[in-house]
């Protein structure tokens, strides 16, 4: 018998979900064949057979699992399944002659302050989540029967976790008369709650700075606009700065460190640009694998996968993970500047605003509209001074601004 342990699949979550077997329980399934499906907050991982055996799911699908829990068993052919409380996740909660109450079915129990005595009054021997689902937090005390009231739910508000606190508090005529506590509470989605706290944990410990430069992007424009006609691919400021900000990785190396502690920093090898996408489905960091050492027609290629990976909900956890340097896109043509988040883990993030029209005077007395940008550096200011954020920025508005260089890359 081998067991299906999730995997450690990124450093933030704790938590994943299960969104669907692929495989049925009690399936026959061959090594490589997929078997489940893993949300985390940002991307989707299918998992597949190591080896070939009978599939014996211990989770139902839309259940929460967390890295090394057992979620599945596969049976070499011939070898007889575990009891029924293994076969089920189940972990005792109370003496093994009582009941056995399965993983998913305690979760429960503690959102809605289920008592073991109704519990026990169901008279099963092993409880799972949907033996407790009509069950509210009431108890009449020892010998007295289980309430099984359906809890109260205010029809004009969603399903889900939050609903059932709100039920368990009571029912019946004088809670209908009482609006929820939490009525007209909004909850972001599980990706913005992922970034909230990331943006929690960067500002409680990155003393970030910022520093911003104006940029003129009008040959720029003109260039990515050629290199599109010649390489066949969407080329654009973004995928222009990509390339520059990865060609700087040996110039200024702390940039792209990550920190240990408050005073050093682990130098990188290769410059990983993690490059911002949100068309609608929330935030996502894809990274540009080894940016200062690959051609620009590669650099555009990536991003465009990710923008179509991020339209299908197709990302993998291994497309966001890995980045030393972050660039975030800002491309409402409103928007002049922003100021981006540092990343744990990273020292600096920049951000590149949508392209603005200026008047400048010419030598000779007239006027021009050139094309411009305000490019922003945010920085760990333990590792990175304003000088440092300058010269990096006057590097990047170098490479824009003559951009022909490397004009031969495929």
């Amino acid at each position: 018998m081998t067991e299906i342990r999730v995997p450690k699949l990124n450093n933030n979550d704790t938590v994943y979900l299960l969104v669907e077997w692929a495989a049925k329980d009690g399936q026959t399934v061959r090594a490589g064949e997929p078997l489940v499906v893993l949300e985390t907050s940002k991307a989707a991982e299918e998992l597949v057979a190591e080896e070939d055996g009978t599939l014996l799911c211990l989770l139902e699908a839309g259940a929460e699992c967390a890295p090394g829990q057992v979620i599945a068993r596969l049976l070499a052919d011939g070898e007889a399944p575990p009891s029924p409380a293994a076969e089920h996740g189940a972990s005792p909660a109370t003496p093994d002659h009582e009941v056995v109450v399965t993983a998913p079915a305690l979760r429960l129990m503690d959102e809605r302050g289920i008592s073991m005595e109704q519990v026990r009054a169901l008279g099963r021997k092993v409880v799972r989540r949907a033996d407790l689902e009509s069950l509210n937090a009431t108890w009449a005390g020892p010998g007295n029967p289980v309430s099984v009231t359906p809890p109260t739910i205010d029809p004009g508000r969603a399903s889900g976790p939050s609903a059932s606190r709100t039920a368990s508090r009571g029912s019946g005529p004088a809670a209908s008369r009482t609006a929820p506590e939490d009525s007209g509470l909004i909850e972001p989605s599980r990706a913005q709650r992922r970034v909230a706290e990331v943006v929690e944990e960067s500002h409680r410990d990155i003393p970030s700075a910022f520093t911003v430069m104006r940029v003129d992007v009008t040959d720029a424009l003109g260039f990515a606009r050629q290199e599109t006609r010649r390489l066949r691919v969407l080329i654009g400021l973004p995928e222009l700065l990509v390339r520059a900000t990865g060609r700087l990785l040996d110039r200024f190396p702390l940039c792209f460190a990550t920190p240990v502690d408050g005073r050093r920093a682990r130098r990188a090898v290769s410059a990983e640009v993690g490059v911002t996408v949100d068309v609608g489905g929330g935030m996502f960091v894809p990274v540009v694998r080894d940016a200062g050492r690959r051609p620009l027609g590669e650099i555009a290629g990536d991003l465009t996968r990710f923008r179509r990976a991020a339209l299908d909900g197709t990302f993998r956890e291994r497309d966001l993970q890995g980045g030393n340097i972050m660039l975030t896109l800002h491309t409402d043509a409103a928007v002049v500047m922003a100021v981006p988040v540092v990343f744990p883990g990273q020292t600096c993030a920049l951000s590149l605003a949508a392209p603005r029209p200026e008047v400048v005077e010419t030598r000779d007395g007239g006027f021009a509209v050139r094309k411009v940008i305000l490019l922003g550096l945010a920085y760990d200011h333990r590792f990175v001074n304003g000088r440092d954020s300058a010269e990096f920025l006057g590097a990047l508005r170098t490479a824009l601004e003559s951009p022909g260089d490397g004009v031969s890359e495929r």
